[in-house]
């Protein structure tokens, strides 16, 4: 069977000993940084093109930094109470001290989408913005965090596919050759880069299309509805290739369904998607 090797990338970028203390910059780290302050000079940008907005932007540029702020404590408090409540509520109950520690992994995007939304809610709320045209502002960024934040996954290998004979089929290390049924090498779907040409390149050239093409930015609400229903799509249509969590499958449940034959993260894109339709079409009706 063909498959291509795991790449040897270490998680690790590098590794600072003073004495007995060592700090370690992972990949992972650096993916986070980089998407949000990608993500912030994008945002800038936005709101110093008055002519994008149709007039005047929402906010001054030098705002955005305050926003950043509001938003790194959404992505955090969020991603990680979201993995707690929809991944593993009853391992978290029995053992609420391991809820604080985030370096030992576990985030949920659909937790941190919601702690980004309540935190820029919030910031809006304070500034006297709007809130729509602030989401759509920041769904441009997002998919920029999305594509870094995927490719740091492929480097942990972790998060993978399900076992397939396709010739681009990874050999993952580690838990990743535990598969049900397979003898020898099993290679695995690289659902990870999928989603990062999904999520990522394709959702974010539609969106920069969108807003500096077809002026999307003058219709509140219809570049966050492109955002969440791309996304959503996206996720429900790579989770057919994903490995589910670990906690979800078992000898009689491999696909790790939940509910009605979806994964948790398809049952989690659902709402995505609903939302999206409903900005798209709010938006659209509001143009006529």
């Amino acid at each position: 069977m063909d498959y291509i090797p795991f790449p040897q990338i270490s998680p690790e970028i590098f590794t600072l000993t003073l004495g007995d203390f060592s700090f370690s910059l992972r990949w992972y780290a650096l993916a986070y940084i980089a998407g949000l302050l990608i993500g912030w000079r994008m945002v800038m940008g936005l709101m110093k093109r008055p002519a994008l907005w149709g007039g005047e932007a929402p906010v001054a540029p030098g705002k955005i930094e305050d926003l950043l702020s509001w938003i790194i404590l959404g992505v955090i408090l969020g991603g990680r109470l979201g993995f707690v409540l929809f991944y593993q509520p009853g391992f978290y109950l029995s053992n609420p001290g391991e809820i604080l520690k985030i370096w030992e992994g576990g985030m949920s995007f659909h937790g941190g989408f919601l702690g980004v939304v309540a935190g820029a809610w919030a910031w809006a709320a304070r500034q006297g913005v709007a809130p729509l045209k602030i989401a759509d502002a920041l769904a441009l960024a997002a998919p920029v965090g999305l594509f870094f934040g995927r490719i740091a996954n492929f480097i942990n290998a972790e998060l993978w596919g399900r076992p397939t004979d396709l010739p681009w089929g990874v050999a993952f290390p580690g838990a990743g050759q535990d598969c049900f049924g397979v003898t020898g090498i099993c290679a695995r779907h690289p659902s990870q880069l999928y989603e990062a040409v999904l999520e990522g390149l394709l959702l974010g050239a539609v969106l920069l299309w969108g807003i500096y093409r077809r002026g999307w930015l003058q219709l509140p609400g219809r570049s966050l509805g492109v955002f969440l229903a791309g996304y959503g799509a996206a996720r429900f249509f790579v989770e057919f290739f994903r490995e589910a969590d670990a906690q979800f499958i078992t000898a009689e449940n491999l696909r790790g369904a939940v509910f009605a034959g979806m994964s948790m993260g398809q049952l989690l894109s659902l709402p995505m998607i609903l939302a999206g339709l409903y900005f798209i079409l709010r938006a659209r009706s509001r143009a006529v």
